[in-house]
């Protein structure tokens, strides 16, 4: 368990070194594009999950109409 706890803490360093690796792989115009898709993907599943007030109201007038 403190194996996992050690694995996961990141200090000033580490996230220096990871955010030059990524800035070294996808270069500078692509990161941009990579956190969209990423913020999209993120909307996206939470829409799923809570579905919207129009989809609310919906189902509610459907359950009238039944």
């Amino acid at each position: 368990m403190d194996v996992l706890i050690l694995l996961f803490r990141f200090g000033g360093w580490e996230i220096l070194i990871i955010a030059i690796v990524v800035l070294l792989l996808f270069g500078g115009r692509k990161i941009p594009e990579l956190m969209r898709g990423l913020g999209k993907g993120i909307r996206e599943f939470k829409d799923g999950v809570n579905p919207s007030e129009e989809e609310k109201n919906k189902s509610k007038e459907e359950k009238k109409t039944e």
